[in-house]
């Protein structure tokens, strides 16, 4: 995005932030994998938010109380030796220059030049808790501010994380925002359709996580937006299934939880199909619960409803249908009430969606449920998982099922990001039969 896109968001957050402020939001530390190889480095979404800069050892300073310096960023220098193996650093020439901050030094000043930038502050914005070498390093900076305090200095007595301002920027999604989810959602479009062209029997399911990868970094993604869940058969039942091992058999069904991130925007998509090409009469009978659920639940989304709203539709529908096959046996009030439907369905049916997967800002404000505006991003996922020692008719045991598409709130109503990637389960079967 553009350097100014950043720049007006911290433009925002000062003048959320208020006068006699200053926030301080640091890099993802860097973490070692095993002896001398690194973790690959994702930066800290907040910061990637307000900068635009994804190299690591960097901290920004937000202050409403420099006049000169709105918008500081401490970075690595420039390393000739260094970026032969690692790659180009930004410096601090290049942060100055184009990513537009007022200011710019190297990180290793950061100690020496912190205290300044909090004198005379009232409130920090600093997340506390995350990295304690940052902590300590941020505290030391408060702690030497404070004994100024008798030369007439003022020092932040209030530490207040910054996510009280940012996370309610982030969930609100700007254009420019959409746009890049747009593209995710096309990317893993793709991805799913390839997965279900080599999902077939005999086949593990490996190979089809390692088609759906090879799309994402074939069409430009960075990386995937969480380690993709492919289960098949009981492993289906597997909410978080990761190991994605198994040798997929006639009859199975395959639940597949991928998306991509592009540009640090997160897609969502779960899809269940029959690897041999067609539903069984149970496996179809569920199906279709957890579609009409699906859609219900899409429909009610909307300004002004709350996410219990939307989940409320899921239980009511879901458990519906658990009734009607049997495999609840109770009225609806009374399993509503005494949540007979929770070994068959344990979790929510959303979460925010944006440069994190489960994205940030609050889903209750003072106890109350938050209602819904436009330029939210949700996902929309019931699923019914029959566990393979379930106290049912055999018939149903083994099966797991979720469906989930990633919804933008409108206007009026919503957007389906996902939408085109097919769910009906006639669709699927002739996708499947045309393989």
């Amino acid at each position: 995005m553009d350097a100014s896109i950043h720049a007006e968001r911290r433009r925002q957050l000062l003048e959320r932030m208020g006068e006699r402020a200053v926030a301080v939001i640091a890099s993802t530390p860097v973490s070692i994998r095993n002896n001398d190889v690194e973790h690959e480095h994702r930066q800290d979404s907040d910061l990637y938010y307000l900068t635009g800069l994804d190299e690591p050892e960097a901290v920004l300073v937000v202050s409403s109380v420099h006049e000169e310096h709105r918008a500081v960023l401490f970075v690595r220098p420039r390393n000739p030796e260094r970026e032969i193996w690692d790659g180009p650093r930004v410096g601090v020439d290049g942060a100055r220059e184009h990513l537009g901050l007022d200011a710019a030094f190297e990180v290793a000043e950061l100690d020496a030049k912190l205290g300044g930038y909090l004198a005379n502050a009232e409130t920090l914005f600093y997340r506390v808790g995350r990295d304690a070498a940052m902590d300590a390093r941020v505290l030391a900076a408060v702690e030497g501010t404070r004994r100024r305090h008798r030369y007439g200095i003022g020092f932040p007595t209030a530490i207040v994380d910054p996510a009280v301002h940012v996370h309610e920027m982030r969930l609100v999604k700007e254009p420019g925002e959409l746009d890049v989810m747009r593209r995710a959602a096309a990317i893993t479009a793709e991805a799913h359709d390839a997965a279900m062209r080599v999902a077939r029997p005999g086949a593990y399911e490996y190979e089809v996580e390692a088609e759906i990868l090879r799309v994402f970094r074939q069409r430009g993604c960075e990386r995937p937006a969480y380690g993709a869940i492919v289960g098949s058969g009981p492993n289906a039942t597997i909410l978080h299934h990761r190991r994605n091992d198994r040798r997929m058999a006639d009859g199975d069904l395959l639940l597949i939880d991928a998306g991509c991130e592009l540009e640090y925007y997160a897609s969502d998509v779960t899809r269940t199909f029959p690897v041999n090409g067609r539903f069984s009469a149970p496996q179809r009978a569920l199906y279709d619960v957890v579609l009409e659920a699906q859609k219900r639940c899409i429909e009610a989304v909307r300004p002004g409803a709350t996410l219990p709203d939307v989940h409320a539709v899921a239980l009511r529908t879901l458990t519906e249908g658990l009734i009607v096959h049997g495999l609840i046996e109770a009225p609806l009030d009374e399993a509503l009430e005494k949540e007979l439907y929770k070994p068959f369905y344990m979790h929510r049916t959303s979460h925010w969606l944006g440069m994190d997967v489960h994205d940030v800002g609050p889903y209750y404000d003072r106890g109350a449920a938050r209602p819904l505006a436009p330029g939210y991003v949700l996902t929309i996922e019931p699923g019914i998982y029959v566990a393979v020692d379930a106290e049912v008719e055999p018939k149903w045991r083994g099966i797991g099922i979720r469906i989930e598409d990633d919804v933008l709130v409108t206007e009026d109503g919503q957007e389906n990001l996902t939408a085109a990637i097919p769910k009906e389960a006639d669709e699927l079967e002739r996708r499947l039969a045309a393989r």
